[in-house]
């Protein structure tokens, strides 16, 4: 049950020559990719394109009706890897996920097929998580194309380009035999516009064809002795390949400025869309894109093409490098470039620019002011940004869980357990349960990537510790790479700490895929495979399987697991739905009941403000964003009461907090029915006049007892 459906829009793919596409830009490259004849398609989710596999699940009926194979690939590394189908034939295939954490867990693969080289073209999609709203660590994939010789294209963020580029792209990789990167940031993959479609086309072979007709070719291998004839044929014959298709098609692109002729910028293709709104802010290009000083976008990055580098800055006294993140590897290039042919133009890049981080749209603009005082010896009044807002202005906003999020409790008890045992080192992981390091949990000592919860606290495998050590890795890590670099090391080192894997049924942080665990019913894929079977199974004896909403429950088997005087891994399954996923498949159902006129019962939580003390402890140790403050209605009393207001769920955290921590009984359920029955009318008029006579009842003795 994937975060969005695109049923809708996936019959938009099947628009033909002289048709124009109007959409999204992830439906854009599904588009692309399908009109270049593309024989399989491989990925996993994860921002910016966890839509591209959900577009791909959606459209299923017309990649069976054009043979287009699709995976949704346990791992990136395992995505990776189908672009072997395209090394001996003329196969093209297309894998996508997030870079840069994916290209890391795909390297073995991409190493070799780079190494190798291909025979169809193969194209790998990733999206380029850099900037304020990453959830990763601050790299780009320009390293690695540039370690591998990948050839990386960074197209202009405008659909007609994009789709260029996707089918440039694959043209690209035959005719220098190399794999090919396209990177898109976020705007690009969300970003709305329309193109000139052409006619889906059928893979010039089959990959039964091919599996009917097996090619060997060892020259492909990396072994040696052809391992080391393959750099010196990146060199002698596959990059001079790729120069002369970038200049033949014109991949990159050119774009004159009558006002300042002598003055240039080059930029990244992603950039460009950003470097356009800051020249029309100060005054110098309109929102076309008629610019006053000259451009050379790159939507090819790497490889550069010497020739155009050298030939734009012939004439120009001053030129502008706009490159996003650091090290600056276009802008060294360049520079050399220019050096080694006597090029006079000054060149200016990251002293004008951040050295890290994202360059936004006000970040361009006040770099292109630093540019053009030195430049032209004049400021564009409105290139000036504007009054900046003090940070310490603006509240912090910490990620936190879903109302009713499952994986709440499962911090809670922690925390509850630390306040009994004192504290314990947690090892986390990559998923929703890493926000448990922020408050209210402040739960959490390191995580070292995707599934590797348990590999990261591996070291504390010591058998003169008192103490055993938590780690955390949601069902998504679990197979992604966690059964066997987590579970599977465990057992082969006989080791004696506590696993607690989070099982809510999707690949929920990345947008609430199916995966192997999945309990929703699925008939493209094969789901229901319990993690507890796959846990004993690589040799785990003690496993617990608990619902996560038991609070006393998941505490108890935390602190058993803690004490207990078994001896190798322990492994904790938290098991209950995504909040978010069920949420999304009951609202439907429940409102189009209550429509027909259904009796139906929603739940709520609340606070009674005459019981809460104002102690607070069920928002310290639960967080829900449903849990707030309010004024206190005793005059007597200075402390806010705890409230719960409407965004609440009903999933019952709060109040099973409130008993397993002793806290105050003050919080109480009520049942919200539509469409009340007779009965539940009689019942609810017995009840206020019940309630009624023993209010009136107690002020008679309250008033009594004054007198």
């Amino acid at each position: 049950m994937a975060e969005r459906s695109f049923a809708k829009e996936v019959e938009s793919l099947r628009l033909g020559a002289g048709e124009t596409f109007h959409g999204e830009g992830i439906l854009a490259v599904t588009k692309a990719l399908l009109q270049s004849g593309v024989a399989y398609v491989g990925g996993y989710q994860g921002a910016p394109i966890s839509h591209l596999m959900d577009v791909f699940a959606d459209a299923n009926p017309l990649l069976m009706e054009l043979g287009v194979h699709f995976e949704q690939s346990a791992s990136e590394a395992s995505a990776a890897a189908m672009l072997a189908a395209s090394v001996n034939y003329p196969l093209r295939g297309a894998v996508t996920w997030k870079s840069t954490v994916g290209t890391n867990v795909a390297s073995d693969a991409l190493a070799n097929v780079a190494s190798g080289g291909v025979t169809g073209g193969a194209l790998i999609i990733v999206g380029e998580d850099y900037g304020e709203g990453s959830s990763i660590m601050q790299e780009r994939s320009h390293a690695f194309a540039m370690k591998s010789q990948i050839w990386l294209l960074d197209p202009r963020p405008n659909l007609p380009m994009i789709v260029d580029m996707v089918e440039h792209g694959f043209a690209l990789s035959e005719a220098s035999n190399t794999p090919v990167m396209l990177e898109l940031r976020i705007r690009a993959c969300h970003l709305h516009g329309r193109f000139e479609a052409k006619d889906n086309r059928r893979s010039a072979m089959s990959l039964k064809e091919a599996m009917d007709a097996p090619v060997r070719d060892t020259n492909r291998i990396v072994l040696p002795p052809a391992n080391f004839a393959h750099e010196q044929e990146k060199i002698a014959t596959r990059w001079p390949a790729a120069i002369d298709y970038i200049v033949r098609h014109g991949l990159n692109e050119t774009f004159p400025g009558a006002l300042h002729p002598d003055l240039g910028i080059i930029v990244q293709g992603g950039m460009y869309n950003g470097l356009i709104r800051a020249l029309e802010l100060a005054g110098l290009a309109d929102r076309y894109g008629e610019t006053q000083i000259p451009i050379h976008v790159l939507n090819v990055t790497y490889p550069l093409v010497d020739d155009e580098i050298a030939a734009f800055c012939n004439d120009k006294r001053a030129v502008l490098v706009i490159e996003e993140g650091q090290p600056e590897y276009i802008e060294q290039a360049i520079a050399f470039i220019l050096r080694q042919r006597g090029v006079a133009a000054k060149l200016s890049g990251k002293d004008a620019f951040p050295r890290a981080g994202e360059y936004t749209g006000q970040v361009i603009g006040d770099a292109l002011a630093d540019f053009l005082s030195h430049a032209i010896g004049r400021v564009p009044p409105s290139s000036r940004p504007p009054a900046s807002i003090a940070i310490a202005d603006v509240p912090q906003r910490p990620a936190g869980f879903c109302t009713g999020c499952p994986e709440r409790p499962v911090f809670t008890a922690m925390k509850l357990l630390q306040q009994e045992l004192g504290p314990i080192h947690v090892s986390c992981d990559i998923g929703c349960h890493l926000f448990s390091i922020l408050p209210p949990f402040n739960i959490g000592n390191t995580t070292m990537g995707y599934g590797l919860g348990w590999a990261g606290a591996s070291a504390f495998n010591v058998k003169d510790s008192a103490r055993r050590t938590i780690s955390v890795m949601g069902d998504g890590g679990f197979w992604h790479n966690g059964l066997t670099s987590g579970v599977g090391n465990a057992v082969f080192n006989k080791n004696d700490n506590v696993l607690v894997i989070v099982d809510n049924d999707y690949s929920a942080a990345t947008g609430g895929q199916d995966l192997l665990s999945s309990r929703a019913e699925n008939t493209v894929r094969s789901t229901g495979h319990e993690i507890e079977r796959a846990v004993r199974g690589v040799g785990v004896d003690w496993v617990r399987t608990v619902r996560t909403y038991d609070l006393k429950k998941m505490k108890g088997t935390l602190k058993e697991a803690m004490l207990t005087k078994h001896f190798g891994p322990k492994v904790i399954i938290a098991q209950s739905e995504c909040m978010l996923n069920r949420q999304r498949r009951e609202k439907p159902l429940f409102a189009k009941a209550v429509k027909q006129g259904k009796r139906m019962v929603k739940q709520r939580f609340g606070v009674d403000e005459d019981l809460c003390t104002g102690d607070h402890s069920c928002i310290r140790l639960s967080g829900c964003p449903s849990l707030t403050v309010k004024p206190n209605p005793d005059p007597l009393r200075e402390d806010p009461v705890a409230a719960v207001n409407n965004d609440c769920v009903g999933c019952g955290v709060c109040g099973e907090i409130a008993h397993a921590a002793v806290l105050c009984p003050s919080f109480f359920r009520a049942d919200i029915v539509h469409n009340p029955s007779r009965f539940d009318r009689l019942r609810h008029r017995t009840s206020a006049r019940l309630i009624s006579w023993l209010q009136t009842g107690s002020e008679r003795r309250r008033q009594a007892r004054m007198a």
